[in-house]
């Protein structure tokens, strides 16, 4: 790039090319909406056999295009931004070193350099010092491309300057100034276009109609690229509380103009995705991302990986032994193969979540939390409906054995919750959100010797994700609050071993509150289901009202005895313990699993009761006892 083209640059072009890019993006998101949560939704609600499967399937490949479409024209939105950032910096450099050398009286020539007058003490002979023409000298931008001109460059610029203050001109060293000043534009200017020239030429897609496990790979390779160029860009975005306080992380979104929202969602998707506090609708957003390019990172890993090979080989009557092949194949894949596997069964499921909506009324998912391999079990946070303008929203904590490949059962559960809450209010707006962003006990931890007790029994888990849970429940209001101006009414349910979670939740204090004095949970209404123990013996205990915390718990179910057997129920007093003191809800279900059940294909009192707390719907619960002090 040279003086006359950066003299001429218009960077508001650029930018209206990203806003022509952007706007694609967002009717490429608007497509997908329609097409999953409106056409395939009905169509799924309303058409059976294969034909109506067939077009189902085409319709969700044609919702994943859109969706690629949406991310790299967001991507290349946000491209054109920080490219034209770059450029504005350099261009207003230059107007203000040609503005600064026309006050002077000089001209600065096509080239760039500067034609500056005689000027100066008369010598002897009665003459006035000529003028002359100086050509300015840049130095290449450390963050930039062009670096190898450093020292050479300096030196020549030490030599100009020196001639310069020889000349009994002094309009020469005011002009070299000058023009030092409009080279260094125009070499900073140069060297934004040899850096996004190439990351712009990358952006295109394949010339078919299939979004392929290539493609998102590309995608976020694409990513990675811009977002490195897009440094200077970011740097001047304020950045996130680093406390991660949702409060403040929500006002700090909102004081965000559009533009960033979109660059940070474009190149940033894996940290606004876990960022509590932001609304539902972005970390949605950004958390498909992260599945999709995920999911086909993950694939082709594994199908990078041999089939297994035959295991045994025959070495007589009844006697075999492994082969040297799948020995091999075992030491060098198989725990691999196994970990990648549970991902995708588990990237399957919220798939799965995805393709349900439209089915008996349920309302579009959101994403709200996403880590395929976090702790080898996998996190997910998924809302049935927008928590964010919710008059009712109900945050599930499932119990152990919980990971990313069995969460189709807790994902049933909310969404049942989701409808029996919808029933009772019609007018209202319900949203039940599975919360899985812990380490669920799952094997046995040997204790001594021929002895073996289940994680399940051991506080250690509920208390290494009880703050994940806290953050989360003050993010959640934070945005409700931030979207409507108000708090709608908030229940928090666990089961199992998730009340457990809830427990040490309600003892956390999180730093950013700013070591003030412990604050109750967030919410309005704790309600436990078979919980082996929250260690406390009371609601007051978890600084909570007795007449809003309910608890539930079936005759057969022996968690409870075990949790106190076990001691996680404090003094061996569980919530469903008439000592404890919190409201208790009638059961007509069995079993450790059963309270969402269906019977006689109607709503079991177990399921009602839960929904009626949900929504607010107090005296239609049914209680074995009232919550005393």
């Amino acid at each position: 790039m040279d003086y006359a083209t950066l003299k001429s640059l218009k960077p508001s072009e650029f930018e209206d090319a990203a806003d022509g890019y952007q706007a694609v993006s967002d009717m490429a998101d608007h497509a997908r909406e329609s097409v999953e949560q409106r056409i395939a939704a009905k169509m799924q609600a309303a058409l059976e056999g294969e034909a109506a499967s067939a077009a189902l399937t085409q319709l969700r490949n044609l919702g994943q295009n859109f969706h690629y479409i949406q991310v790299e024209c967001g991507l290349a939105s946000t491209a054109l931004n920080a490219m034209a950032s770059d450029f504005r910096a350099a261009k207003k450099k230059l107007d203000s070193a040609v503005a600064d050398a026309h006050d002077q009286g000089f001209t600065v020539n096509a080239d760039g350099s500067v034609s500056y007058p005689a000027g100066g003490e008369k010598d002897e002979d009665g003459k006035t010092p000529e003028g002359g023409n100086v050509s300015g000298i840049a130095n290449a931008s450390s963050k930039g491309p062009l670096t190898d001109a450093g020292d050479s460059s300096d030196t020549a610029k030490a030599i100009a300057r020196q001639a310069a203050n020889f000349d009994p001109n002094p309009n020469h060293a005011r002009a070299l100034e000058y023009a030092n000043r409009i080279a260094q534009a125009v070499q900073e200017a140069a060297e934004a276009d040899e850096l996004w020239a190439p990351k712009l030429r990358s952006l295109k897609a394949d010339d078919d109609l299939t979004v392929s496990d290539d493609d998102w790979i590309d995608a976020k390779k694409d990513t990675g690229g811009v977002r490195t160029a897009a440094k200077n860009y970011l740097d001047a975005i304020k950045d996130r509380p680093k406390n991660g306080d949702p409060k403040l992380t929500a006002q700090w979104w909102k004081g965000l103009s559009k533009d960033q929202q979109e660059a940070l969602i474009a190149l940033d998707p894996a940290g606004l995705g876990k960022s509590d506090g932001l609304p539902a609708e972005v970390r949605d957003e950004a958390n498909r991302t992260v599945l999709s390019e995920a999911r086909a990172q993950y694939q082709r890993e594994r199908d990078a990986i041999p089939p297994e090979p035959t295991k045994f080989r025959h070495l007589g009557p009844n006697t075999e032994a492994y082969t040297d092949e799948w020995l091999a194949w075992h030491h060098k894949y198989e725990n691999r193969a196994k970990q990648l596997d549970k991902a995708l069964a588990g990237m399957d499921n919220i798939e799965k979540r995805f393709e349900r909506t439209g089915t008996k009324n349920l309302p579009e998912a959101y994403l709200i939390g996403f880590d395929p391999f976090a702790n080898s079990d996998g996190r997910v946070i998924i809302a049935n409906g927008n928590p964010d303008t919710a008059d009712h929203t109900a945050v599930y904590v499932p119990g152990s054995k919980t990971d990313i490949r069995s969460i189709n059962d807790e994902l049933d559960k909310s969404e049942t919750l989701w409808r029996e809450s919808s029933s009772l209010r019609p007018n209202d707006s319900v949203s039940t959100i599975t919360w899985f962003d812990y380490n669920a006990p799952r094997s046995v931890k040997p204790m001594i010797e021929h002895d073996v007790l289940p994680e399940a029994m051991f506080d250690d888990q509920a208390a290494e994700g009880a703050p994940r849970l806290r953050q989360f429940l003050d993010g959640n209001a934070a945005a409700h609050e931030s979207a409507t101006g108000e708090k709608g009414h908030s229940t928090l349910i666990g089961h199992s071993y998730g009340t457990t979670v809830i427990g040490d939740a309600a003892k956390v204090d999180p730093p950013y509150h700013g070591g003030q004095a412990h604050d109750p949970l967030p919410v309005d209404d704790v309600m436990t289901v078979a919980s082996p123990g929250v260690q406390a013996k009371s609601p007051g205990d978890m600084g909570l009202d007795p007449k809003h915390f309910w608890a539930m718990a079936s005759p057969d179910d022996s968690v409870p005895g075990w949790g106190k057997t076990a001691g996680l129920g404090e003094d061996r007093i569980v919530p469903s313990d008439p000592e404890f003191g919190a409201n208790i809800m009638t059961t007509d279900t069995e079993g450790h699993s059963g309270y969402w059940d269906y019977k006689d294909n109607e709503a079991s009192k177990s399921l009602t009761n839960q929904a009626g707390v949900i929504v607010g719907e107090y005296d239609e619960v049914g209680l074995k006892q009232e919550a005393h002090e």
